[in-house]
């Protein structure tokens, strides 16, 4: 079977990877000159089934309404996007009720468990180095109420095998002790040994080469048009660089995914949401030696060949990806708050991104067949692109094979919407 995989980010690599895996002929088409260079380029690092929960959480209207106009709020919302924000946020606010909350936590965290297996499976057959740091997360807190808020939705993760360790500030430093500068002033933290970090770039550029060994076929700088349609099956991709034939599609094209459902009858309800980060060199002393999340900044900052990754902030601003000085300067004053002596000095080499997440509406990302026979969906990730991808990638190629899933495919089908 011959199948064209739309997207050479992380979402795409494993998908072409367990496709091809599985004896089909595979073929990947980017608008890009190489792979990883969206969303995938220089994101958090992290991959962490400890931080599955969506963002729509009980009481998510509160915190917008007081964040509304801040350049500091972890989650900001743009006046030129609020009119494509309506249909869409009205379901984001529809899941944000305690039950749905909690149904859509549980369906990321299993598929992120099954994620991390799957990635240290496909880490270990393909020798495949990116950076990988494996000795877990930590999640520090400043105020004992968002502690105790964090306690229980760990008690609901371990429910679902994700274990947590409850520090208290001098466990903190034990585990971390490049945080001791800031000990005094933290509550504790939760230590997630089972996550693990490393570079997505490096390892989006190690899959490619891998892939191509193996036959995989890339055909980058091809931007996607659309379909080609006959009857309930697509026949053609349309593409900048001429049409290509397959017997089979699969979209994971990320925030572009809904103009290409859309020619399909599909109104995917997928949101670009601006994620920031920056990466700067570490300097001497004790050094950063595994991630560690700021829960009341929403930040994360990671260990990354040497530099430290700080990453953090979600900006709903349509397509915009430009660079805003402000919200750089909001992470390195995060740098600055939780590692003092590696925040970047005035002239230090800080180098800036952004990129744009797609967002479900619930959530939850969309993995399966649309309503044309031969096209599938595997997108919508989020701010989990990087946790879910290669069990997403698995979970799609036993769906398109006809393979017993290894995971009900039921919380992510594309039909629930």
């Amino acid at each position: 079977m011959k199948i064209i995989v739309i997207g050479a980010g992380l979402l795409g690599l494993c998908s072409a990877h367990y496709l091809a895996g599985r004896g089909a002929q595979v073929t990947v088409v980017d608008r890009r000159a190489g792979p990883g260079l969206e969303t995938s380029f220089a994101n958090a690092g992290m991959v962490t089934p400890s931080q599955a929960e969506p963002w729509n959480e009980p009481g998510i209207m509160g915190k917008l309404t007081h964040w509304l106009g801040r350049e500091d709020a972890p989650v900001l919302v743009r006046p030129a996007a609020l009119g494509s924000l309506m249909w869409w946020g009205m379901r984001f606010l529809r899941n944000s009720t305690a039950a749905r909350f909690h149904a859509n936590a549980v369906a990321n965290v299993r598929l992120a468990a099954y994620s991390l297996a799957c990635l240290r499976e496909l880490r270990r057959s393909e020798a495949l180095d990116y950076g990988q740091i494996c000795s877990g997360t930590v999640k520090i807190y400043r105020d004992p109420a968002a502690m105790e808020e964090g306690m229980a939705l760990a008690r609901m993760l371990a429910a679902e095998g994700v274990e947590p360790g409850i520090l208290d500030p001098s466990g903190v430093v034990a585990l971390e002790p490049a945080l001791a500068d800031v000990a005094d002033g933290l509550a504790g933290a939760i230590h997630f040994p089972g996550d693990e970090s490393g570079d997505a770039f490096r390892f989006c550029r190690a899959l490619a080469e891998s892939l191509q060994r193996r036959g995989v076929e890339f055909r980058m700088g091809a931007e996607v048009l659309g379909f080609t349609l006959h009857g309930d099956r697509a026949i053609a991709l349309r593409t900048r660089t001429g049409p290509a034939q397959a017997d089979a599609f699969v979209v994971c094209a990320g925030c572009l995914s809904p103009r290409l459902g859309a020619g399909l009858g599909a109104k995917l309800p997928i949101q670009p949401v601006k994620g920031y980060s920056i990466t700067v060199p570490m300097a001497g002393g004790i050094r950063p030696g595994l991630p560690v999340v700021d829960d009341a900044m929403h930040i994360a900052l990671t260990p990354m060949d040497g530099r430290l990754r700080v990453a953090g902030t979600a900006e709903f601003a349509g397509f915009d990806t430009r660079l805003r000085p402000e919200r750089i300067q909001n992470l390195i004053a995060a740098t600055a708050r939780i590692y003092p002596r590696h925040a970047p000095h005035p002239g230090a080499d800080v180098c800036a991104w952004a990129g744009l997440r797609p967002y479900t509406c619930d959530g939850v990302p969309i993995i399966g067949r649309t309503r044309v026979d031969n096209v599938f969906l595997n997108t919508g990730h989020g701010h989990l692109g990087w946790t879910l991808a290669a069990g997403s990638g698995k979970l799609l190629s036993q769906l398109m094979t006809g393979a017993t899933p290894e995971l009900s495919a039921l919380p992510y089908r594309p039909s629930r919407f």
